[in-house]
């Protein structure tokens, strides 16, 4: 694709106004500087901190697959996304999901039930830390028939990252205050969330600290090898753990744990 010189500059135009802008009109700003420079299906701008629900800042996506992306997205799946866990170590940068996801990703309960649901071929996220804990995560989605971003495209996002990273610390610089605001509309305050959502889960479900660790682990797409690693313990001890959740929760595959998992979150 040769790039749009003219609506990139077009595009930078609000860069240079001053004020911050509302949510929309930063996202538009965003969607218009990468389409002057590639093509994509979708974009998605989400705000994380810890394992409060994601903000919803901007999308494109219509109102069905509104619902999947980012409606059931925002109820308990995105705690598996690797994108979400990349946000929370922070890991800025511009990067692939296949670079992000563990060993076992693309085999995973949390994979073949929710994600191949979206039908994408790939997605490159900007990663974005802001203030306090918070990181913003600016999504650029392409389905199969698009395919996926060669290596000049994704070496020219490399290239935009210290431009997408201005616009996203100018304009969403108070997202610490909105995601209290957001706890305080639930009844939550940050001491609270000591024992947030999905940690309650393991609570309810009478795992050990242990268990609970290489479980979600487990739901994530690692491998036995990969939570050894991760914990440092053998792998056999792993599927030792492994084998004892299954037996406690009365299951005997990864896609009774996922619904037992996603089911609890709901409650």
């Amino acid at each position: 694709m040769v790039i749009d010189f003219e609506g990139l500059f077009q595009a930078m135009a609000p860069l240079v106004e001053g004020a911050a802008m509302e949510d929309r009109r930063v996202g538009e700003t965003f969607r218009r500087l990468m389409s002057s420079l590639m093509t994509f299906d979708y974009v998605v701008v989400f705000a994380y901190r810890g394992k409060e629900r994601p903000i919803d800042l901007y999308s494109t996506f219509d109102a069905k697959d509104h619902v999947l992306f980012v409606s059931l997205y925002q109820a308990g799946p995105y705690l598996l996304d690797p994108f979400y866990h990349a946000a929370c170590a922070p890991k800025p940068g511009v990067w692939r999901m296949r670079e992000l996801a563990p060993d076992r990703f693309f085999s995973s309960e949390y994979y073949r039930t929710y994600y191949v649901q979206t039908g994408l071929a790939e997605e490159v996220g900007f990663f974005v830390p802001v203030s306090g804990q918070a990181t913003v995560v600016l999504s650029l989605m392409r389905r199969e028939a698009t395919g996926s971003f060669s290596a000049a495209e994704f070496a020219l996002l490399k290239k935009a990252e210290a431009l997408v990273a201005a616009l996203v610390r100018h304009h969403w610089a108070d997202l610490d205050r909105r995601f209290d605001a957001a706890l305080a509309r639930t009844g939550r305050g940050r001491r609270k969330m000591a024992h947030p959502p999905a940690d309650g889960v393991w609570r309810h479900l009478n795992l050990t600290e242990r268990e609970a660790s290489i479980i979600e682990l487990v739901l994530q797409g690692h491998s036995s090898e990969s939570i050894g690693l991760r914990l440092g313990i053998s792998t056999g001890t792993v599927k030792v753990h492994r084998r004892n959740v299954y037996r406690k929760l009365g299951i005997s595959s990864q896609t009774q744990l996922l619904s037992l998992y996603i089911n609890s979150l709901g409650h």
